[in-house]
């Protein structure tokens, strides 16, 4: 078996023409063509084989990093676009803005594991066992009943501000947390979305994922 080799779903999910489940269906429709036969399903394509999908026209997908400021509702910085996820009104930092909607569910289905990192400022003192009770879960009021958050990683600053990597996304659950655990929070602040980093983007400014960047990106996320 060819190494440089991939089966067919795989390769279309690549070229952003489909997701893998997507590019299976197109195969079943006998939509997709190599090198001028029929593919089928399980099918392998190599760098020198031409693919052609019938009637399907490939969609420029485009991707942005956001800097949300405080105090603005989550709407789209850009016509055609949507943010992936949200940010209450009252936080501010990383969103992810695209035309893409094949990544939405991959992305924020509660299933898939991706990180996401904030920088939290609070206005009391973090207590001594803070690191250790949010890092085990906490039970948090919701919908009639408690649910305990997934264990996740705390990194603590100062005795006011600490970072947490979260790999689930509950309506404000950073908040729901530290109110389980008597901390009010003054700041919060998302600076990474899995490989995706907000660095020194201005408030309410927008920069375009490319590259190696986007690659590692949409590989997490499609694969």
């Amino acid at each position: 078996m060819n190494d440089s080799q991939m089966r067919i779903n795989k390769y279309l999910a690549l070229k952003k023409i489909s997701t893998r489940r997507g590019a299976d269906e197109l195969v079943k429709s006998r939509k997709v063509f190599i090198n001028g036969k029929l593919a089928i399903l399980g099918c392998r394509v190599g760098e020198k084989d031409i693919v052609k999908v019938k009637g399907e026209k490939k969609k420029d997908y485009v991707y942005y990093a956001y800097n949300k400021p405080i105090g603005i509702e989550i709407t789209s910085p850009k016509k055609g676009f949507f943010p992936l996820g949200r940010l209450d009104k009252a936080s501010h930092g990383l969103l992810i803005v695209t035309n893409d909607g094949r990544i939405t569910d991959k992305l924020l289905n509660p299933k898939y594991v991706h990180e996401k990192e904030y920088v939290v400022k609070t206005s009391n003192k973090l207590r001594s066992n803070f690191k250790q009770k949010m890092e085990a879960g906490v039970n948090i009021e919701g919908k009639g009943k408690y649910l305990k958050t997934k264990k996740c990683k705390v990194q603590i600053i100062n005795d006011f501000t600490f970072k947490i990597t979260l790999t689930e996304g509950k309506k404000h659950q950073i908040r729901r947390m530290c109110s389980v655990l008597f901390q009010e929070i003054a700041d919060l602040k998302r600076e990474r979305i899995m490989n995706i980093i907000l660095g020194d983007l201005k408030p309410n400014a927008l920069r375009e994922i490319k590259g190696k960047e986007l690659a590692d990106f949409l590989k997490r996320v499609l694969n």
